[in-house]
């Protein structure tokens, strides 16, 4: 063997060695679906941080903060409508110390200031002027936004003498009535209210008991009734928004009421502190990601045993707590994550998933300078575009780097498939098997599509997952010259090939014609 001979073998043997393909059977259950989500399962948080907002020696929140938000950039406008609509959640852990000042009698009303002592987070009280108000209902307007807006769950309670980060009394309610009169009087529209912000359990930096949250609940609900009579356009209630606690959450379900809550919200930042240098392997780790399906399913459970009538959201997740993991939550790794999570509520159930946050920290959906999209932004963007609210039991007995979620197509006919490959040397071929029996035990049907596939394959840049730049099958997505968010075309593939699934990319495939009864 010559050297040009050996030359060639070393580097077509270490290719193998790089890159290996895996078949794989996935077996799709479509004569009835498993869950449902909301059509508009995609949500997104706007926060009150202000820029001096500082985790780690880096504060990366700079102009995001609702205060201080450039409403008038026209790349922020454009990502938003781009959606048509997009969720969006006004709050954060300053929302309990937001006054609205309403009747203008809140003297010197300023946004938060830095404090040592006696605040919570470090932070004064924040007032919101009905200038400020005004415009974010204009932006919310133009964009065509739904709105979640998060209410001060403390305001007329003081800190127990007793019991450390307790606080006691009952809700003040007047503060949020005169809110929701003004934008009632001006005719701004509000998909839903949620009180407070990680106050459940043992709380974050404050905590409420459960039976009075639950009592709160009722008054929010009452007034809500009460304001919005026309039971069409009445907004949602929402709670708690904090961390799940099993024995808080049930005390706070069994004594709310019946249909007082109409959506059960919880957070997750199951990623651990923003500083931890194994988020990267934790995002690209199957078994550390399967971990929190217990939390979800824990959630789902306790709604169906003590408020059937509600509905499970994930109001605010952003993987890694303080501003976001350093280095990773704005890059295509973070993606691996993400879309998982969106996987994995949906299965158990979830109505709706709130991406924190939309601007602001390092795990936002957008550059906190620039507005230029991240990653993420493209896998929510397609996510809401093909994946339909019916979800579909799906899986397979392939590598667990390997992650299948299956929704019928959203609107038109056909079912549609994200598949998340964490691994970095294996890609895979993946076979198609339709499961149509409902007692089990009959053989599943290979399915061979006749009308070609819509598939967007979406890689990193160069190959590296801490790569900011996403390619959308080989073309680099980037605004254009007049800073138009640019269109998320499908490659169509001939429905009879494998489905192809490069290593550490993620790919949605929309089939036509694939008809699963029950997406008809």
């Amino acid at each position: 063997m010559n050297f040009k001979s050996i030359t060639f073998f070393v580097v077509f043997l270490s290719c193998l060695l790089v890159s290996r393909a895996e078949k794989v059977e996935v077996v799709v259950e479509g004569a009835t679906p498993i869950a449902q989500t909301d059509e508009d399962f995609i949500c997104v948080t706007l926060d009150w941080w202000p820029t001096n907002k500082c985790d780690y020696d880096q504060c990366p929140w700079g102009q995001a903060g609702l205060f201080n938000l450039d409403l008038k950039n026209k790349i922020l406008e454009k990502a938003v409508k781009t959606f048509h609509p997009l969720r969006i959640r006004v709050g954060g852990s300053l929302q309990d110390q937001v006054v609205y000042n309403v009747r203008n009698n809140i003297e010197n009303c300023q946004p938060f200031q830095k404090q040592d002592k006696g605040f919570l987070f470090g932070f004064s009280i924040g007032c919101l002027d009905m200038k400020r108000w005004d415009e974010l209902n204009e932006f919310f307007n133009q964009t065509r936004a739904k709105v979640t807006f998060g209410l001060n769950a403390l305001i007329g309670r003081k800190e127990s003498e007793t019991e450390k980060t307790l606080w006691v009394g009952d809700w003040y309610s007047h503060n949020a009535r005169d809110l929701m009169s003004y934008t009632i009087s001006k005719g701004y529209k509000i998909d839903s209210y949620e009180l407070g912000n990680e106050l459940c359990g043992v709380g974050v930096s404050a905590r409420i008991e459960a039976k009075q949250y639950a009592k709160d609940m009722a008054t929010l609900k009452n007034l809500v009734k009460e304001m919005y009579p026309n039971q069409k356009t009445q907004p949602k209630v929402l709670g708690p928004g904090g961390f799940y606690d099993k024995k808080w959450f049930d005390t706070f379900l069994d004594a709310s009421g019946h249909d007082v809550i109409d959506g059960v919200t919880h957070h997750i930042y199951n990623l651990g502190p923003g500083n931890n240098p194994d988020v990267v392997r934790r995002v690209q780790d199957p078994f550390f990601l399967t971990q929190i399906a217990q939390t979800f399913k824990d959630v789902s459970n306790a709604i169906d045993k003590f408020a059937p009538w509600s509905g499970a959201w994930v109001s605010e997740s952003g993987g890694a707590y303080n501003s976001g993991g350093q280095l990773v939550s704005y890059t295509f790794a973070f993606g691996f994550w993400y879309l998982d999570q969106l996987g994995m509520t949906s299965v158990y159930n979830h109505k709706v998933y709130c991406r924190q946050a939309l601007t602001g920290g390092n795990y936002a959906l957008l550059n906190t300078t620039t507005f230029v999209p991240n990653p993420d932004y493209y896998g929510a963007l397609l996510w809401h575009r093909v994946m339909g609210s019916k979800v579909l039991s799906v899986m397979h007995k392939g590598s667990p780097y390997l992650r299948v979620y299956s929704h019928c197509a959203k609107k038109e006919p056909g079912v549609s498939f994200v598949f998340i490959n964490l691994s970095k040397n294996t890609s895979f071929e993946i076979d198609l098997f339709h499961d149509l029996n409902l007692n089990g035990g009959s053989p599943n049907f290979e399915f061979k599509g006749h009308k070609k596939r819509e598939e967007y394959h979406l890689t990193p840049k160069d190959g590296n997952i801490l790569s900011s730049i996403v390619l959308l099958n080989g073309t680099p997505l980037e605004l254009s010259d007049s800073l138009e968010i640019p269109k998320l075309k499908p490659k169509l593939v001939d429905g009879l090939k494998p489905i192809s699934i490069a290593a550490h990319s993620i790919a949605f495939v929309t089939i036509r014609d694939f008809n699963a009864p029950a997406c008809s």
